[in-house]
């Protein structure tokens, strides 16, 4: 993939890792799956952003670029690919759960809804 020359950051994290960065306030989850998914149970607090529909560019356009974003999908597939279009938007600190998906997270002690 092409670099857009920025300070982009992919930090690839375990869920253990993942659950205790999410404590933080200021880190927005993003839920990359799609709503279907999303609907039948998601992190507590998560975004919906599906990064397999047409609306995934447009859905993190009026995002701050420079705030950390934490993404998980069902497996790592998604999460990943939605990390990489985000650093190539120009995020700078991404934080992406590729070790599993929302049933790791659940089944690790993250909050649910």
């Amino acid at each position: 993939s092409c670099s857009s020359g920025g300070s982009a950051s992919i930090t690839n994290v375990d869920a253990n890792t993942f659950i205790s960065t999410i404590t933080d306030p200021n880190i927005q989850v993003i839920d990359v799956r799609s709503i279907g998914e999303y609907s039948s149970g998601h992190l507590q607090g998560a975004l919906n952003i599906d990064v397999e529909s047409g609306g995934f560019d447009a859905g993190i356009s009026n995002l701050d670029k420079s705030a950390t974003y934490a993404l998980y999908c069902r497996s790592g597939r998604r999460s990943t690919l939605a990390a990489e279009r985000m650093a190539e938007a120009g995020f700078t600190n991404v934080i992406n759960f590729n070790q599993g998906g929302f049933a790791e997270l659940a089944a690790a002690g993250a909050a649910t809804e």
